[in-house]
């Protein structure tokens, strides 16, 4: 893999690039589409490159479970497997431990509040009695299925010969996220935590990665403590990794700070992904702080539930103003959805609960993503990046 910064962004971290893959370029900055189980939710490959989507993040602890880890090596990787010929990601599983085990049955996700009590997990080691499928402890983390209640046991090692089955252009170390809500000392176990998992997993990497065919990036976490996020950066940059994500899961207020503090020492000469993030207002937060990669499951997730992105906001395509509107989505909108179906057809499929329906909506919400990210990586080209940015969020949140 091959970064090279083609143009930075005049009075910020902010920075035009290429990073090169076995499976192709990517211009960054870049969406990443999240295909969890080795699909982008109700959208065929062909609708996924069609939005204009050049790289596929996959789930490690999802596809470990269904259909195996062996199975995909068997089809020749994730991208052969799933006829996606571009390049590839897939994250270690770290943020799945965190969602079945200290978040599990909580309102915590990848952004979040940090002021509900409720959120504090005072029982970390003991889930004797609680309902939570995933145990952390020292040297990796035992889970329960949630297909089928077997247990299972993960360390950095098994993560990264997972990932390395996977086959993936890019896979990341194994951490663990934390709540924003967790107090200081846990938060500084769990770093602890994590950097020794980060070591542990560039070491068994570097004995797989024989054929040097396949990068590995390591996590940044700390929570929204300034001096931990720091130390995590100044630990992981100190690595021999390719490249560097930026993990945890954030409280909204918290993170663009979070983000500036770690790209401020991560350094310049590699790429940096912002996990799990990809709402308009973060990305050009994300880009103008020096983030080279974003993915997010909400341009899917959202469009599977009938919320659809336009440039003056997000509509919900059930309200019944939109059962006789018969313009596209957006007029100047040039995906396949908005050339061919008005907002009533789209209506109809949902309201008609028509698998369709998903499908419609997702394409439009995926190439309304990434492009956004394609607009803003020539908005810097042109030296228009701050422009842009003031014109499109005034619009944007101007409902």
């Amino acid at each position: 893999m091959i970064f090279k910064i083609e143009k930075k962004l005049k009075g910020s971290l902010g920075r035009v690039g290429v990073l090169s893959t076995p499976h192709g370029d990517i211009l960054t900055p870049a969406f990443v589409a999240v295909g969890t189980k080795a699909t982008v939710k109700s959208l065929n490959p062909e609708q996924v490159k069609d939005a204009g989507t050049q790289v596929v993040l996959g789930n490690t602890y999802h596809l470990y479970l269904q259909p195996g880890d062996e199975i995909v090596r068997e089809a020749g990787g994730i991208g052969k497997f799933m006829n996606w010929s571009g390049p590839t990601m897939t994250d270690s599983g770290g943020f799945q431990v965190f969602s079945l085990g200290a978040a599990y049955g909580k309102d915590i996700s990848k952004v979040t509040k940090v002021t509900d009590p409720s959120l504090l997990i005072p029982e970390r080691f003991d889930d004797s009695d609680a309902p939570r499928l995933a145990k952390i402890g020292q040297d990796g983390v035992s889970f329960k299925s949630h297909l089928d209640g077997s247990i299972h046991y993960i360390t950095p090692e098994k993560s990264i010969q997972i990932q390395h089955n996977l086959g993936a252009d890019i896979i990341f170390a194994f951490d663990e996220c934390t709540s924003p809500a967790e107090d200081l000392r846990y938060q500084e176990e769990a770093l602890e935590r994590t950097h020794r998992w980060a070591e542990r997993s560039l070491v068994e990497h570097k004995k797989l990665n024989t054929e040097n065919k396949i990068s590995l990036f390591g996590i940044v976490q700390g929570g929204r403590e300034e001096s931990l996020r720091k130390k995590s950066a100044e630990f992981i940059k100190s690595l021999d990794f390719d490249g560097f994500g930026i993990g945890g899961s954030f409280a909204k207020e918290d993170m663009s700070s979070a983000v500036k503090w770690v790209n401020e020492i991560l350094p310049e000469e590699k790429p940096r992904h912002l996990l799990g993030i990809g709402e308009p207002e973060d990305l050009f937060m994300g880009v103008e702080n020096g983030v080279d990669l974003f993915d997010c499951v909400a341009p899917t997730r959202l469009g599977r539930n009938g919320t659809i992105y336009t440039k003056t906001g997000k509509i919900i395509i059930m309200n019944t103003k939109f059962r006789n509107d018969f313009k596209p989505i957006e007029e100047d909108c040039e995906c396949y959805t908005c050339k061919n179906y008005s907002r009533a057809y789209i209506a109809h499929l949902f309201h008609g609960k028509e698998m369709l329906a998903g499908t419609l909506a997702s394409i439009h919400n995926l190439y309304f993503i990434v492009n956004l990210v394609k607009k803003i990586r020539q908005s810097i080209m042109d030296d228009t990046f701050y422009e842009y940015k003031k014109e499109f969020l005034l619009n944007y949140k101007s409902r």
